[in-house]
């Protein structure tokens, strides 16, 4: 049973909250966590209004699909591979390509104002990349690094 007699509430509300039920307890609840909440943080208690916003959210994007890269990534033990389908063979020309320890940009293709990101699933070194094109496919090898070094924190108490 909760302790109502420390609450600073006084005879009246405890019993109002005594006789309530819990539909009712749920939507005095959602009121006042409302009042207190900004209204982009409501869905945070119900999942399925969550749900609904962010499929409202993911709406298709104004991009075309032919503006869109059908880019496959994979890795080995050892590289982070790329594949990029060349839909056109003057876009190796126009393409300038771009990439950091986690991402690998691309710009100019299919239009020259067009800039594309691709998150890769590992960290790559800066040094001992490579691009070949072939048969319709431009291939990015990106050499993986392999940090093994740990370093330990103390856990103070």
């Amino acid at each position: 049973m909760f302790p109502w007699n420390m609450m600073p509430f006084d005879r009246n509300t405890q019993k109002k909250f005594l006789e309530m039920k819990p539909e009712e307890i749920e939507n005095y609840v959602q009121q006042m966590m409302g009042k207190m909440l900004q209204p982009d943080m409501k869905g945070m208690f119900k999942p399925e209004d969550w749900l609904k916003g962010m499929q409202q959210q993911s709406t298709p994007q104004t991009e075309s699909s032919s503006n869109k890269l059908n880019a496959n990534i994979f890795e080995t033990h050892d590289f982070v591979y790329v594949r990029l389908p060349m839909k056109n063979d003057t876009w190796s020309k126009q393409m300038k390509l771009f990439y950091t320890s986690n991402q690998v940009i691309i710009e100019h293709i299919p239009e020259f104002s067009d800039k594309h990101t691709i998150v890769l699933p590992a960290t790559v070194k800066r040094k001992g990349a490579s691009a070949t094109h072939r048969d319709g496919v431009l291939e990015l090898r990106l050499p993986k690094i392999v940090d093994l070094q740990f370093s330990e924190i103390d856990i103070s108490t």
